[in-house]
C-alpha cells in the first residue's frame, strides 16, 4: 500500500475482514512517500468507509479529533517503509514528523528505509534520442555540445568555461527556494556561473525567478512550466544539478542527474543524503556538493565550492563525473530488499515475529 490513499487497506484486513475465509494470512507493507500528505479528514467518513466508531479513539484512527488515514496505515500495516534510510530516521523527529514521529517511533522495529531507483532505459546519455547528441562517460565530446546547445535553446551566451546550473522542480519552500530567494542573487551578481530553471508553483517564487531572470540575461533562463524534452536536454546539458531541498524523502533528480555525468549540489536530507556524496579530493569517491544547515550561507558556500572544482577541471571535476557515471542507483538493489521485507511481513502476519503489542484487533 503506498500513501495515505491505501493506507485503509491494512485496518480492514485487521478489522472488518479479520475473520473472513482467505484474508487471514494476508500480510500488508505500507509505504510512505511524503509524510506531509496524510488524509485527513472530518469524523463522518468513518461511517462512509464503513469502520466502526470504536476504532475513532486517540490510539487508532482520530487524529487530533479527526480522521486520519495514513495514522491507520502506519498502525495497522504488518510492516512498515519509506523511500530511503536517512528519511526513515528523520520523520521519528518532531522536525520531519508531522505530527506522526510518535506513531512511527512506536513502530521503529517494522520500519525499513528502502532508496527509490530510476529506469537506466529512459535516463541513459548513450540512448537518450531527446538530447541533441548522445555520450558517456569514455566520450564526453557529445555533453559538450549537449551544453551549447541548452545555452542557445534558453537564450544564454554559450561561455564554455562557466558551470550551467540545472534545476528542475516544483517551485516551492519545501524544494529549497526559499534559500534560493536569498542566496541566488548574490551568486549571481558575484559567480561566473549560469542557471537553467525548469518547473512551475508557488507564484512568489516564479515572480523572483522572473525578475532575476530580467536582471541577469546572461546568467539566468527561467521556463516556468513542465517539459519532459526539455527536462531530458537540462539533465544532459548542465554541469551541476540544485537541490537544496529542506527535506526530500527520496530525490528523483539527484540520481538521474548523475547518470548523464552531472554533478549535484544537495542539502544532507533523506534520500539525498544516501545517495550523494562530498567531492573532498581527487582521490574521493565524492559525486556531488553537499550541505547540511539550512541556510542560504551554506548553500552559497556548496555552490561555490562546485564553481570551484569545476575550474580546476582535472584535478577535481573530472574525476567527479566519473564518480557520478558509475553511482548506480537501478531498481535491482532496491527490489531485493523490498523481497526481504516481503518476507517478514509474512513472518509477522503467521505470528512467527510479531509482537503482542503489534497484534492489532478490533
Amino acid at each position: 500500500c503506498n500513501d495515505w490513499h491505501t493506507a485503509l487497506v491494512p485496518v480492514y484486513l485487521k478489522t472488518l475482514y479479520a475473520d473472513r475465509p482467505g484474508f487471514q494470512d494476508i500480510a500488508s507493507l505500507y509505504t510512505i512517500h511524503n509524510l506531509a500528505y496524510q488524509g485527513i479528514f472530518d469524523p463522518p467518513l468513518m461511517e462512509l468507509a464503513g469502520l466502526p466508531w470504536e476504532l475513532f479513539t486517540w490510539d487508532k484512527l482520530a487524529f487530533w479529533d479527526r480522521f486520519n488515514f495514513m495514522k491507520a496505515g502506519l498502525l495497522y500495516a504488518d510492516k512498515l517503509s519509506t523511500v530511503s534510510e536517512t528519511y526513515a530516521k528523520e520523520i521519528q523527529t518532531e522536525e520531519y514528523g508531522a505530527g506522526m514521529d510518535g506513531v512511527l517511533t512506536y513502530r521503529a522495529h517494522d520500519l525499513y528505509g528502502i532508496i527509490n531507483g530510476i529506469d537506466y532505459q529512459i535516463w541513459n546519455p548513450k540512448t537518450d534520442t531527446l538530447i541533441p547528441t548522445n555520450f558517456s562517460a569514455e566520450d564526453l565530446d557529445g555533453k559538450h555540445t549537449c551544453k551549447h546547445d541548452l545555452q542557445e535553446e534558453m537564450g544564454l551566451p554559450t561561455w564554455e568555461n562557466a558551470p550551467v546550473f540545472g534545476l528542475i522542480s516544483r517551485l516551492s519552500a519545501q524544494k529549497g527556494f526559499d534559500l534560493l530567494e536569498e542566496a541566488l542573487p548574490a551568486l549571481l551578481a558575484e559567480e561566473e556561473m549560469q542557471v537553467v530553471v525548469l518547473g512551475a508553483g508557488e507564484k512568489p517564487y516564479q515572480d523572483m525567478l522572473t525578475k532575476l531572470a530580467k536582471q541577469y540575461p546572461d546568467k539566468l533562463a527561467v521556463a516556468l512550466k513542465f517539459d519532459n524534452t526539455l527536462a531530458h536536454r537540462i539533465y544532459a546539458g548542465s554541469d551541476a544539478f540544485l537541490m537544496p531541498s529542506h527535506y526530500e524523502p527520496c530525490g528523483l533528480g539527484q540520481m538521474i542527474s548523475l547518470a548523464y555525468g552531472t554533478l549535484p549540489v544537495v542539502r544532507a536530507t533523506g534520500g539525498l543524503a544516501d545517495t550523494i556524496k562530498e567531492v573532498k579530493s581527487i582521490r574521493s569517491k565524492g559525486n556531488g556538493f553537499v550541505f547540511e544547515d539550512y541556510t542560504p550561507e551554506a548553500l552559497h558556500a556548496a555552490i561555490s565550492r562546485a564553481i570551484k572544482c569545476f575550474r580546476a577541471k582535472r584535478d577535481c571535476w573530472d574525476k567527479a563525473v566519473h564518480n557520478a557515471f558509475t553511482s548506480d542507483f537501478s531498481w535491482e538493489s532496491s527490489a531485493t530488499k523490498y523481497l526481504k521485507v516481503y518476507k517478514e511481513a509474512i513472518k509477522a502476519v503467521r505470528g512467527e515475529t510479531m509482537p503482542e503489542r503489534q497484534r492489532m484487533s478490533a
